[in-house]
């Protein structure tokens, strides 16, 4: 590994890197086992847990490479539950949320990789994360890859891109002072823009201190293409519900940005009934030939969300899987995964 500069140390200037849009081939999808009990204290949970990590392993297994993060003593457990196509490395974890805790895979168009890092802090140091916020780090020193410092305390789930030059992002999640003090919300974009090689960024103000994220933008809003986005909203928003009041901000911003707009709605008669369940049809991961999204139980809104994926990703095969237990955890598919783009 070869570590570049510090937090205070850092290029705001193009290093000729970027993040290339999801849809684009990857090399191998990463994935984090969940175990820590201070996280999870209720084992049957727990259990029910890292099934569904699995079973969101094993269906993109079928579409590309998978590595599983996990400490050499969960991988007898692990192994159990994951089919033989998904290779094990041993980097300890504590939870499963890959997006936030794993590494941007950052390229140069010339066959060039590196890891750009903004570090992981439990979301604000809301939640332990001794192992978790060293796993972008390791996996770099064991792909040999640069780790080059963003500057930045944050989640890539709090930033949506589109791989070609715009970021979409809630300051909720980024202008907060458990992630960024004393930084502007000009300075936060620059190292931002910087991070991911874009020219252009899309501010909405999101919900502060209302979850864990601080209401991560890839729960919302999804670029399935340049100019292009997917975004969840209810049919009926509650005007005293502050996720509805801002989603629709959010939604009015990228109207009026001039970008192609589809709305999804969110499903009514979902399995898990819980008021402050995350029912995401956005929240999807885009493989290699596919795209691996979520299924509520809610007939009609399954299938218009799986539609739209279907005309916003031709070509690709659609699967939808139950992983009710990450939205009861606040997240979904995309929150766990995290790809290595091919070069």
């Amino acid at each position: 590994m070869t570590l570049i500069g510090s937090r205070t140390a850092f290029a705001e200037q193009d290093d000729g890197f970027f993040v290339p849009p999801e849809e684009s081939p990857h090399e191998q999808t990463f994935m984090q086992w969940p175990v820590s009990r201070r996280v999870h204290p209720d084992p049957v949970f727990l259990g029910i847990a890292q099934q569904t990590i699995a079973d969101i392993a094993n269906a993109i297994a079928e579409f590309e490479p998978v590595v599983m993060l996990a400490a050499a003593a969960d991988h007898a457990k692990a192994r159990r539950k994951l089919s033989d196509a998904v290779d094990l490395w041993d980097l300890p974890t504590e939870d499963l949320w890959c997006r936030d805790a794993g590494p941007i895979f950052v390229i140069d168009g010339k066959g060039g990789l590196a890891v750009r890092h903004i570090q992981f802090n439990g979301w604000g140091r809301k939640q332990v994360h001794d192992r978790d916020a060293k796993v972008a780090e390791k996996i770099a020193a064991r792909l040999g890859l640069p780790l080059l410092p963003s500057g930045l305390y944050g989640e890539a789930g709090g930033v949506e891109q589109d791989g070609h030059g715009l970021l979409l992002a809630h300051e909720s999640s980024w202008v907060i002072d458990n992630r960024n003090p004393g930084l502007t919300r000009a300075e936060i974009e620059a190292r931002l823009l910087a991070a991911y090689g874009a020219e252009r960024m899309i501010w909405s103000e999101g919900v502060r201190g209302e979850d864990i994220t601080d209401y991560h933008i890839d729960s919302l809003a999804r670029f399935s293409g340049p100019g292009r986005v997917l975004i969840n909203l209810p049919d009926d928003p509650d005007p005293d519900d502050p996720f509805h009041n801002a989603a629709l901000d959010t939604h009015d911003t990228l109207v009026a940005a001039g970008l192609a707009v589809e709305v999804i709605p969110e499903p009514e008669e979902r399995r898990v009934k819980s008021v402050d369940f995350v029912a995401s049809y956005a929240n999807y991961y885009v493989c290699n030939g596919g795209v691996i999204a979520a299924q509520f139980g809610d007939p009609e809104a399954d299938t218009i969300a799986r539609d739209a994926l279907a005309r916003h990703y031709p070509g690709r095969e659609i699967v939808t899987l139950d992983v009710d237990p990450l939205g009861e955890m606040g997240g979904g598919i995309h929150c766990a995964t995290q790809q290595m783009p091919k070069v």
